[in-house]
Protein backbone atom coordinates (compact mmCIF):
# COMPACT_ATOMS: atom_id res chain seq x y z
CA UNK A 1 0.00 0.00 0.00
CA UNK A 2 2.81 2.20 0.87
CA UNK A 3 4.14 1.95 -2.63
CA UNK A 4 1.14 2.20 -4.49
CA UNK A 5 0.31 5.48 -2.15
CA UNK A 6 4.20 6.75 -3.40
CA UNK A 7 3.49 5.68 -7.29
CA UNK A 8 0.36 7.56 -7.10
CA UNK A 9 1.74 10.49 -5.89
CA UNK A 10 4.48 11.26 -8.06
CA UNK A 11 2.72 10.57 -11.02
CA UNK A 12 0.17 12.74 -10.08
CA UNK A 13 2.75 15.18 -9.02
CA UNK A 14 4.85 15.20 -12.10
CA UNK A 15 1.44 15.49 -14.34
CA UNK A 16 0.39 18.35 -12.41
CA UNK A 17 3.57 20.40 -13.34
CA UNK A 18 2.66 22.99 -15.81
CA UNK A 19 -1.23 22.03 -15.88
CA UNK A 20 -4.02 24.55 -15.82
CA UNK A 21 -4.66 23.76 -12.42
CA UNK A 22 -1.27 25.24 -11.54
CA UNK A 23 -2.03 28.53 -13.58
CA UNK A 24 -5.45 28.59 -11.34
CA UNK A 25 -4.08 27.89 -8.13
CA UNK A 26 -1.39 31.38 -8.41
CA UNK A 27 -4.69 33.20 -9.73
CA UNK A 28 -6.47 32.46 -6.72
CA UNK A 29 -3.52 33.13 -4.43
CA UNK A 30 -3.26 36.44 -6.08
CA UNK A 31 -6.72 37.24 -4.42
CA UNK A 32 -7.42 35.12 -1.47
CA UNK A 33 -5.87 34.27 1.78
CA UNK A 34 -3.64 31.63 0.88
CA UNK A 35 -5.26 28.57 3.32
CA UNK A 36 -8.52 29.21 2.20
CA UNK A 37 -6.74 28.59 -1.53
CA UNK A 38 -4.98 25.76 -0.34
CA UNK A 39 -8.28 24.30 1.55
CA UNK A 40 -10.58 24.63 -1.19
CA UNK A 41 -8.23 22.81 -3.51
CA UNK A 42 -7.60 20.01 -0.71
CA UNK A 43 -11.57 19.44 -0.71
CA UNK A 44 -11.84 19.63 -4.49
CA UNK A 45 -9.06 17.20 -4.90
CA UNK A 46 -9.94 14.45 -2.20
CA UNK A 47 -13.95 14.78 -3.91
CA UNK A 48 -12.85 14.35 -7.34
CA UNK A 49 -10.40 11.92 -6.43
CA UNK A 50 -12.70 9.71 -5.16
CA UNK A 51 -14.97 9.69 -7.90
CA UNK A 52 -12.07 8.61 -10.11
CA UNK A 53 -11.21 5.83 -8.08
CA UNK A 54 -14.58 4.95 -8.06
CA UNK A 55 -14.76 4.97 -11.75
CA UNK A 56 -11.30 3.02 -12.05
CA UNK A 57 -11.78 0.12 -9.41
CA UNK A 58 -15.92 0.18 -9.15
CA UNK A 59 -17.80 0.97 -12.23
CA UNK A 60 -15.57 1.50 -15.36
CA UNK A 61 -18.03 3.90 -16.11
CA UNK A 62 -17.45 7.65 -18.07
CA UNK A 63 -18.46 10.54 -16.65
CA UNK A 64 -19.64 13.84 -19.18
CA UNK A 65 -16.82 15.04 -19.30
CA UNK A 66 -16.87 17.68 -22.23
CA UNK A 67 -20.24 18.79 -20.67
CA UNK A 68 -18.38 19.40 -17.29
CA UNK A 69 -15.22 21.10 -19.25
CA UNK A 70 -17.69 23.23 -21.10
CA UNK A 71 -19.25 24.53 -17.96
CA UNK A 72 -16.04 24.96 -16.55
CA UNK A 73 -15.19 27.09 -19.50
CA UNK A 74 -17.64 29.40 -18.78
CA UNK A 75 -17.42 29.97 -15.55
CA UNK A 76 -14.03 30.82 -15.45
CA UNK A 77 -15.21 33.43 -18.32
CA UNK A 78 -17.38 34.66 -16.61
CA UNK A 79 -15.19 35.23 -13.21
CA UNK A 80 -12.55 36.78 -15.62
CA UNK A 81 -14.97 39.08 -16.97
CA UNK A 82 -17.05 39.99 -13.66
CA UNK A 83 -13.45 40.51 -11.66
CA UNK A 84 -12.26 43.01 -14.53
CA UNK A 85 -16.06 45.07 -15.00
CA UNK A 86 -15.52 45.54 -11.32
CA UNK A 87 -12.06 47.08 -11.36
CA UNK A 88 -12.67 49.25 -13.56
CA UNK A 89 -16.28 50.54 -12.73
CA UNK A 90 -15.19 50.69 -9.12
CA UNK A 91 -12.31 53.00 -8.48
CA UNK A 92 -10.30 55.43 -10.66
CA UNK A 93 -7.17 54.99 -11.72
CA UNK A 94 -4.99 56.78 -8.98
CA UNK A 95 -6.73 55.10 -6.55
CA UNK A 96 -7.16 51.21 -4.92
CA UNK A 97 -10.05 49.51 -6.32
CA UNK A 98 -12.45 48.59 -3.62
CA UNK A 99 -12.77 44.46 -2.47
CA UNK A 100 -14.06 42.51 -5.36
CA UNK A 101 -17.24 40.70 -4.24
CA UNK A 102 -15.42 37.43 -5.72
CA UNK A 103 -12.77 38.25 -2.55
CA UNK A 104 -15.47 38.98 -0.61
CA UNK A 105 -18.10 36.52 -0.96
CA UNK A 106 -17.44 32.99 0.05
CA UNK A 107 -13.58 32.74 -0.96
CA UNK A 108 -13.68 28.76 -0.13
CA UNK A 109 -16.88 27.93 -1.85
CA UNK A 110 -15.16 30.21 -4.97
CA UNK A 111 -12.19 27.96 -5.07
CA UNK A 112 -13.94 24.77 -4.26
CA UNK A 113 -16.25 25.36 -7.07
CA UNK A 114 -13.95 25.71 -9.89
CA UNK A 115 -11.75 23.52 -8.83
CA UNK A 116 -13.90 20.55 -8.58
CA UNK A 117 -15.29 21.27 -12.10
CA UNK A 118 -11.69 22.24 -13.88
CA UNK A 119 -10.33 19.04 -13.02
CA UNK A 120 -13.53 16.42 -13.51
CA UNK A 121 -12.03 15.37 -16.69
CA UNK A 122 -9.08 15.96 -16.53
CA UNK A 123 -6.05 14.22 -17.54
CA UNK A 124 -5.06 13.67 -13.52
CA UNK A 125 -8.71 12.49 -13.08
CA UNK A 126 -7.54 9.22 -15.80
CA UNK A 127 -4.23 8.65 -14.42
CA UNK A 128 -5.96 8.12 -11.33
CA UNK A 129 -8.69 6.16 -12.83
CA UNK A 130 -6.21 4.31 -14.86
CA UNK A 131 -4.23 3.74 -11.36
CA UNK A 132 -7.23 2.44 -9.22
CA UNK A 133 -7.69 -0.40 -11.83
CA UNK A 134 -4.86 -2.95 -10.74
CA UNK A 135 -3.88 -1.14 -7.56
CA UNK A 136 -5.44 -0.43 -3.88
CA UNK A 137 -7.94 2.27 -4.45
CA UNK A 138 -7.89 3.78 -0.96
CA UNK A 139 -4.06 3.87 -1.48
CA UNK A 140 -4.42 5.68 -4.95
CA UNK A 141 -6.93 8.25 -3.70
CA UNK A 142 -4.52 9.39 -0.67
CA UNK A 143 -1.46 9.29 -2.99
CA UNK A 144 -3.10 11.40 -5.97
CA UNK A 145 -4.66 13.93 -3.29
CA UNK A 146 -1.22 14.65 -1.93
CA UNK A 147 0.74 15.00 -5.10
CA UNK A 148 -2.11 17.32 -6.56
CA UNK A 149 -2.12 19.04 -3.77
CA UNK A 150 1.48 19.39 -3.21
CA UNK A 151 2.17 20.87 -6.94
CA UNK A 152 -0.63 23.19 -6.25
CA UNK A 153 0.97 24.24 -3.38
CA UNK A 154 4.19 25.72 -4.92
CA UNK A 155 2.10 27.26 -7.54
CA UNK A 156 0.07 29.01 -4.30
CA UNK A 157 3.61 29.73 -2.65
CA UNK A 158 4.43 31.81 -6.38
CA UNK A 159 1.42 33.92 -6.17
CA UNK A 160 1.98 34.76 -2.35
CA UNK A 161 5.67 36.35 -3.63
CA UNK A 162 4.45 37.98 -6.69
CA UNK A 163 1.31 39.38 -4.46
CA UNK A 164 3.70 40.85 -2.20
CA UNK A 165 5.59 43.06 -4.71
CA UNK A 166 2.45 44.43 -6.84
CA UNK A 167 -0.49 46.59 -6.03
CA UNK A 168 -3.61 45.23 -5.73
CA UNK A 169 -4.83 46.86 -8.65
CA UNK A 170 -2.35 45.35 -10.57
CA UNK A 171 -3.37 42.11 -9.36
CA UNK A 172 -6.85 42.55 -10.06
CA UNK A 173 -6.12 42.84 -13.45
CA UNK A 174 -3.57 40.21 -13.81
CA UNK A 175 -5.85 37.76 -12.09
CA UNK A 176 -8.47 38.87 -14.30
CA UNK A 177 -6.81 38.28 -17.42
CA UNK A 178 -5.29 34.70 -16.28
CA UNK A 179 -9.27 33.50 -15.50
CA UNK A 180 -9.70 34.46 -19.19
CA UNK A 181 -6.79 32.45 -20.58
CA UNK A 182 -8.01 29.56 -18.25
CA UNK A 183 -11.48 29.74 -19.07
CA UNK A 184 -9.96 30.47 -23.32
CA UNK A 185 -8.10 27.04 -23.18
CA UNK A 186 -10.46 25.22 -21.33
CA UNK A 187 -12.78 25.49 -24.02
CA UNK A 188 -10.48 25.23 -27.01
CA UNK A 189 -9.54 21.94 -25.65
CA UNK A 190 -13.04 21.17 -25.24
CA UNK A 191 -13.60 21.61 -28.71
CA UNK A 192 -10.65 20.74 -30.43
CA UNK A 193 -8.83 18.24 -28.09
CA UNK A 194 -6.26 17.04 -30.80
CA UNK A 195 -5.10 20.09 -31.17
CA UNK A 196 -2.09 20.00 -29.46
CA UNK A 197 -0.66 22.42 -26.13
CA UNK A 198 0.86 24.76 -28.24
CA UNK A 199 -1.82 25.88 -30.73
CA UNK A 200 -4.15 26.12 -27.83
CA UNK A 201 -1.90 28.14 -25.75
CA UNK A 202 -1.89 30.53 -29.09
CA UNK A 203 -5.33 30.44 -29.38
CA UNK A 204 -6.02 31.00 -26.16
CA UNK A 205 -3.96 34.19 -25.58
CA UNK A 206 -6.07 36.01 -27.99
CA UNK A 207 -8.63 36.39 -25.37
CA UNK A 208 -6.93 38.10 -21.96
CA UNK A 209 -4.82 40.00 -25.27
CA UNK A 210 -7.93 41.30 -26.73
CA UNK A 211 -9.45 42.39 -23.03
CA UNK A 212 -5.58 44.13 -21.97
CA UNK A 213 -6.06 46.37 -25.44
CA UNK A 214 -9.75 47.15 -24.40
CA UNK A 215 -8.60 47.57 -21.25
CA UNK A 216 -5.70 49.98 -22.33
CA UNK A 217 -7.85 52.12 -24.69
CA UNK A 218 -10.46 52.70 -22.74
CA UNK A 219 -7.67 53.78 -19.76
CA UNK A 220 -6.25 56.26 -22.54
CA UNK A 221 -9.29 57.92 -23.12
CA UNK A 222 -10.48 58.52 -19.52
CA UNK A 223 -7.00 60.25 -19.15
CA UNK A 224 -7.85 62.20 -22.60
CA UNK A 225 -10.89 63.23 -21.00
CA UNK A 226 -9.42 64.68 -17.88
CA UNK A 227 -6.52 66.94 -20.32
CA UNK A 228 -9.29 68.00 -22.06
CA UNK A 229 -10.35 71.82 -21.71
CA UNK A 230 -13.94 72.14 -20.07
CA UNK A 231 -15.95 74.45 -22.34
CA UNK A 232 -17.60 75.81 -19.13
CA UNK A 233 -14.13 76.69 -17.59
CA UNK A 234 -12.86 78.20 -20.90
CA UNK A 235 -15.80 80.85 -20.69
CA UNK A 236 -15.31 81.52 -17.43
CA UNK A 237 -11.44 82.44 -17.69
CA UNK A 238 -12.22 84.54 -20.76
CA UNK A 239 -14.72 86.63 -19.18
CA UNK A 240 -12.59 86.95 -16.26
CA UNK A 241 -9.96 88.22 -18.51
CA UNK A 242 -12.53 90.47 -19.94
CA UNK A 243 -13.32 92.14 -16.73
Amino acid sequence: MIATVGLAIGIVFLAELGDKSQLMALTFALRYRWWVVLGGITVATAAVHIISVAIGHFLGAALPTTAIAAVAAVTFLAVGLWTLRELVTDAPDDEEPAPSKFATTAPFFVVLSAFLLAELGDRTMFATAALATDNNWAAVWLGSTIGMVAADALAIAVGILVGKHLPERAIGFGSGLLFLFIGTLTGVDTVTPTLGLLPAIGIALLTPGAAAVVLWWRRTLRKAATTWPNPDEIQDRRVGEQH
